[in-house]
């Protein structure tokens, strides 16, 4: 747990030490760099999420149809749907990335 604590911290002052180097004066109105970070966050933690979700599925149904190899067919169609549907999920992200994006030009 202590690791983890330690981690997260630095993980904020490495985030947000940058922030606080390039921070524009008041009335500026810049978010640039909020923004760029913004979207990263959104494509990577999309995909790192759909990463596991994609591990764990394959690898369960993989053992169910070593189990039972007569239900391969339908554990078949269940896997194509679920990573299907874990796939969206990056997507999403890949669209918030991009409408954050568009907000820098």
């Amino acid at each position: 747990m202590k690791k983890f604590i330690r981690v997260a911290l630095w993980s904020a002052v490495f985030t947000l030490f940058p922030l606080v180097a390039m921070a524009a004066e008041p009335g500026d109105g810049e978010l640039g760099a909020g923004l760029a970070i913004g979207a990263g966050l959104a494509v990577g933690l999309a995909g790192l999420g759909c990463g596991i979700g994609q591990g764990l599925t394959a690898g369960n149904t993989t053992a169910g149809i070593a189990r039972n190899p007569g239900a391969a067919g339908t554990m078949f169609t269940n896997f194509i749907l679920a990573m299907v549907l874990i796939e969206s999920i990056s997507i999403y992200g890949l669209v918030i990335a991009l409408l954050l994006y568009g907000k820098l030009g």
